[in-house]
């Protein structure tokens, strides 16, 4: 396919591409299928499949052929066999139309007389209602009357004379109601009979799953939605299928049963999916063929019906017998196909409808979720609904990962044409985006490029040469004269009478026209090569018979296609190329100049001037974007220099823009929040751009007395020609007025409905559903938000009627948040912990809502849930967006603590080894200090283990946390020795001298308490000590006991430890942070030292810090107990 560069948008050449490329894949559809249906055993597949390449671009018109093959595709006339099928008059609900298996099915009379009392046969004309109990008589009545019948399928109905029971899934169609009925097993009856909602909480684990997911990968997502749904149905194989741009299709995700033949990484021409079936996968998402040889049923009808009936929306509905003879051929006798329907790339489209009337984002067809079986397989409706479900969760999330890669691409495409425009403005020649780097070929994915300037040419990489790019420019002014560009994926297609002397490496082309001289091509090789067979080997002698359509054999058939093209170039991709050709030409003069040897100066000069005037006015525009935002947005220098400030900042400020520049921005913001604002600078002009920073702007003028203005910022480096950060733009968002808004309701005993009908304005707006999907509680605020009175939509369906993206009370922005609000309520009735979720709707008025919503099970006496409350918390952007802050926090905090978990996990190992390694030391001839040295590495492996088990504690730094005390017998000598060994290297490395004056006595006294903990505090308050001590100055150690006799054979003993050192002593900041819990700015220090004395507290001690001329004090008390063994001594 090639191209010109048109005048209009790119998504309006994209749309009207993609319709000539559907009616152009329809047409062959259309042959292929008469082909098959005319030549029976002789069909050959990939004969025919090869017209693609010679099949005309240009629209045709639809011929009869193709106009009888949509009207066969859309409404066949048969079904399968694991249900039965009425067809309604939407008036009388009288049938129009049934199925052969219908009389048998649904009036079958149990008994073999008959009985006078029997119904009538069913036939043409009989009421509906007459064929069921009045149960399910009243409830498909009522669902009968809805305007979207299809909300409350599955309907749970019993036939009168067989009391069996049927799932009846209702549509309509042109002019009548359509219903299919399929069995319901008895062990499903009647659990299953809770309609729609009920169908979501089995696809709920999934659901979860998915959400789970990190993001920033599609085939993360897609291996995952595969595994989810094989898991949940139990097919041999799931497969995500995807489409690409010219509808070919890729096995993009797989997962099978043990032992077959994976299809993942196959790639099949277009018309394995014919489009007429795209486009009932459109409107019917679910498709399910529970047994490819089983024989069809036929649909009677009323005589002369001025309609033909449509089954496009049955899932009855019979394949074509060519589908039928593709599946048994591939072994696959049963299937289950969703549908993953993605909103279309439009650029020139809005991203967001702001009016309720306005036209929803348009939808495609992004691939199918595949499921095969190699038996008959049948799927109940609530699975099969539960399955759909899932997939529109996966089409959100394939949404999210389109925006994400856009994001991503457009921020790499725009960094790379600034740097090209910035590298033509100081070189005033294209030269530089050739031979300099970056270049020409990092703009966009290419496999070589040239230029062709002043009659000369450059190359770069596979690019033809030199005598090929001139013949390719002649022929572009000899055929594409009046064109500034062109793309194509297949020079052979474009017509360029060379293409064939070019080879498989250059197969596409972009080109862009600087002027009529000097141009730029970017070149691409045929996609063939970028293709791989992803499963089993494909075996040369494993011949396939063409006339068979095998997944083998069309994998051939895409390869003899695609050998020929290159990958496409995308809009996006174009679109840079235009820019650049923009900037080019603004850059280069291309008029007409006198051929006159100008100074060199002059020429770049002037080309400067033209740069200089380009420049401008992206500045322009850049700063008339940034004085009219709505958020307030500053910028500073490399000195922190106020350089921009625009003016939202004035208005919540009062300071004026002219005041503003030229000041330091630490001057502007409050004192408390200096330090934050200087670390977020100097990372900031490092390269490193903090997100989500908070801090305090100082008031001026008219608003001095109202106080800082809180914002919460992100920083954004400025860079310069050679990347270099030469400022920090920062755009905040206001949160003044938005100071912890949330958990401002509290549970209240008594009767709920006065406390949901209180018109008190601090009861939030709140509505709910039973457990069957019907809206049961509307308040008086949800009245007052939305507009809609209680008795208007109490007793309809809460998702479909109530909420939706078309035709409800209120309507959605589009089908992704319906989605969403599924999955929200979903999770509430499954009895799941919900979070606050960002939401929003258009009232009565037509005015939009942003809000939080919260949703809640309700559950009776007995503990079922019963239904699902939800409450709205009506807020600001600003808290939206502190609420995703905190969460993005705690998930930081939980990946911490995970992270603790594994080192602590990870240390053991090493830990293990140096235990062993002192073991088999003991085993050698050491001699008493060698003995000793080894018995303090046992000390220190003790106090490691004990830290290690403290990860499991909530909060370490409490008194009253479960910090655990031992009951053993110890000597103090080896918890001093022990303590000290801890600091001897930094001592070394210092020149401190550490003493212990410590008596002998002390030395050895064995006592009762817990050792390790007091080793690890005696090393706590060492190491603070030698820290802070001058180099070459000294730590002293020394101790005083005390025995009190409490009875004849126990003593206890008060111990106190001097920790002595030289110096200015331990700075207050520090020691203030020893006896503060709730410090929430304690360092790593700080933190060790209130650690040590809340285990010193636990020993009925404590400590307190002296501090004279030259030299510091820690006193540390404790108490324990004396060991047995030395009173008698």
């Amino acid at each position: 396919m090639s191209s010109s560069r048109p005048a209009s948008s790119s998504s309006s050449r994209n749309r009207q591409s993609s319709r000539a490329r559907v009616l152009a894949q329809t047409t062959l559809d259309a042959e292929l299928n008469a082909e098959y249906e005319e030549s029976g055993d002789s069909f050959d597949y990939s004969k025919l499949v090869e017209a693609q390449r010679d099949a005309p671009s240009v629209q045709q018109g639809r011929s009869e052929k193709v106009i009888a093959y949509l009207q066969h595709i859309q409404k066949g006339k048969v079904i399968q066999t694991f249900g039965c099928l009425l067809v309604l008059d939407e008036k009388t609900f009288n049938v129009i139309a049934f199925s052969e298996n219908a009389p048998e099915m649904l009036t079958t009379v149990s008994h073999a007389v008959p009985s006078v009392d029997d119904p009538p046969r069913l036939g043409i004309g009989t009421n509906v209602r007459s064929l069921f109990s009045d149960q399910g008589a009243t409830a498909l009545h009522k669902a009968l009357g809805f305007a979207d019948v299809s909300l409350l399928n599955p309907i749970l109905v019993q036939c009168k004379t067989s009391v069996k029971p049927f799932y009846a899934i209702v549509h309509r169609a042109t002019g009548c109601l359509v219903i299919d009925f399929e069995p319901v097993k008895p062990t499903e009856f009647p659990a299953t009979a809770a309609g729609a909602l009920q169908s979501y909480k089995l696809a709920a684990k999934a659901i979860s799953k998915i959400q789970s997911l990190p993001g920033g990968s599609m085939e993360v997502l897609c291996n995952t939605v595969v595994k989810e749904v094989f898991d949940l149905t139990g097919y041999d194989r799931v497969m995500a299928y995807k489409f690409h741009e010219d509808d070919h299709g890729e096995v993009f995700a797989e997962i099978t049963k043990p032992g077959l033949e994976p299809y993942l990484g196959l790639h099949y021409p277009a018309t394995d999916i014919p489009q007429a079936a795209r486009f009932l996968f459109m409107k019917n998402k679910v498709r399910m063929i529970c047994d490819c040889r089983a024989r069809s049923i036929k649909v009677i009808e009323a005589e002369a019906l001025p309609f033909d009936i449509s089954l496009c929306g049955s899932a009855l509905r019979a394949p074509h017998s060519c589908h039928l003879q593709y599946m048994e051929n591939m072994n696959s006798i049963a299937s289950l196909v969703m549908a993953v329907v993605v909103n279309e790339n439009e650029e020139d489209d809005e991203a967001e409808s702001e009016q309720p009337g306005q036209q929803q984002k348009k939808k495609k067809l992004w691939g199918l979720l595949v499921c095969h079986h190699e038996s008959p397989r049948y799927v109940p409706f609530p699975l099969r609904y539960a399955c759909e479900f899932l997939a529109q969760v996966f089409a959100v999330h394939v949404n999210r990962e389109f925006e994400l890669e856009k994001q991503l691409r457009e921020k790499s495409i725009l960094r790379m044409q600034t740097m090209l425009s910035d590298m033509l403005f100081r070189e005033a020649s294209p030269l530089t985006i050739i031979s300099g780097t970056p270049n020409i070929m990092d703009l966009v994915k290419c496999d070589g490029a040239a230029l062709l300037y002043g009659g000369k040419v450059w190359r770069l990489r596979n690019a033809p040469t030199e005598s090929q790019i001139h013949d390719i420019a002649f022929w572009l002014s000899d055929v594409h004269r009046d064109s500034t560009g062109l793309s194509t994926d297949s020079l052979h297609d474009a017509g360029y009478p060379g293409a064939s002397a070019l080879g498989d490496m250059i197969c596409g082309m972009a080109v862009a026209k600087i002027n009529s001289n000097d141009i730029l091509f970017w070149f691409r090789s045929h996609r063939a090569a970028e293709i791989r067979w992803g499963g089993a080997k494909n075996d040369p002698l494993d011949m396939d018979d063409s006339r068979r359509m095998h997944p083998r054999l069309s994998f051939k058939a895409f390869l003899e296609v695609v050998k020929m093209k290159s990958l496409s170039w995308t809009d996006y991709e174009m679109d840079a190329i235009h820019s650049l050709q923009l900037i080019l030409r603004g850059t280069l003069n291309d008029a007409s100049k006198p051929k006159r040897e100008a100074s060199l100066d002059n020429q770049i000069g002037d080309l400067k001037l033209d740069g200089l005037a380009e420049l401008q006015a992206v500045t322009s525009e850049m700063v008339r974007l940034m004085e009219t935002a709505t958020v307030p947005i500053l910028a500073v220098d490399g000195n922190g220099l106020v350089n921009g400030w625009n003016q939202k900042a004035a208005e919540l400020t009062g300071l004026r823009v002219d005041d503003a520049i030229g000041r330091h921005i630490l001057t502007l913001v409050e004192e408390s929040s200096v330090p934050g604002v200087q670390r977020m600078l100097y990372l900031a002009l490092q390269g490193k751009e903090e997100k989500e920073v908070r801090f305090e702007v100082k008031t001026h003028g008219p608003k001095r007395d109202d106080g800082p203005v809180i914002l919460v910022v992100n920083a954004c480096a400025s860079r310069d020609l050679h990347d270099h950060v030469v400022g920090v733009c920062f755009v905040a968002q206001d949160m003044t007025v938005h100071k912890l808004v949330m958990d401002k309701f509290t549970r209240v005993e008594g009767d709920y409905k006065a406390i949901i009908h209180n018109p008190n304005p601090l009861i939030p707006p709140i509505f709910g559903a039973d457990e069957f999907g019907w809206c049961s509680e509307w308040n008086a605020a949800m009245t007052k938000l939305t507009g809609w009175n209680r008795d208007e939509v109490l007793d309809k369906m809460l998702l479909g009627e109530v909420f939706d993206s078309t035709n409800a009370s209120c309507l959605l922005k589009n089908k992704d948040a319906f989605v969403s609000l599924c999955v929200l309520i979903n999770s509430a009735l499954a009895g799941e912990e919900t979070e606050k979720a960002p939401f929003g709707f258009f009232d009565r008025s037509g005015k939009y809502i942003e809000c939080l919503l919260s949703a809640n099970r309700k559950e009776n006496e007995g503990g079922l849930i019963t239904g699902v409350f939800c409450f709205i918390h009506v807020a600001s952007h600003e808290l939206q967006h502190a609420l995703q802050v905190q969460q993005a926090s705690e998930q930081t905090s939980l990946k911490r603590l995970k992270a603790f978990s594994y080192m602590r996990h990870a240390i053991n190992n090493p830990l293990s080894g140096m235990l062993y390694s002192r073991k088999a030391l003991k085993n050698t001839d050491l001699n008493e200090e060698q003995m000793k040295q080894i018995h303090v590495g046992d000390n220190c492996h003790h106090q490691i283990n004990k830290i290690l088990a403290d990860l499991d504690q909530d909060n370490i730094t409490e008194k009253s946390s479960c910090l655990d005390l031992e009951m053993a017998e110890f000597v103090l000598q080896d918890v001093v020795v022990a303590a000290v060994s801890q600091v001897l290297i930094t001592c070394q490395g210092k020149g401190i001298r550490v003493s212990c004056n410590l008596p002998e006595r002390f030395m050895k006294q064995s006592v009762y308490g817990d050792g390790v903990r007091l080793q690890q505090i005696l090393s706590d308050f060492l190491f603070i000590s030698v820290k802070f001590s001058p180099v070459g100055g000294s730590v002293e150690i020394s101790s005083k006991l005390t025995k009190n006799s409490i009875g004849e054979n126990l003593h206890l003993i008060d111990l106190e430890l001097r920790v002595k050192h030289q110096g200015l002593g331990v700075p207050a900041e520090l020691m203030a942070q020893m006896y503060e819990e709730d410090n929430k700015e304690q360092s790593e220090e700080g933190l060790g030292l209130l650690v040590s004395r809340n285990l010193l507290r636990l020993m009925n001690g404590d400590v307190r810090h002296l501090r004279e001329a030259g030299v510091s004090t820690f006193i540390l008390t404790a108490e324990l107990t004396s060991a047995p063994t030395l009173m008698g001594q």
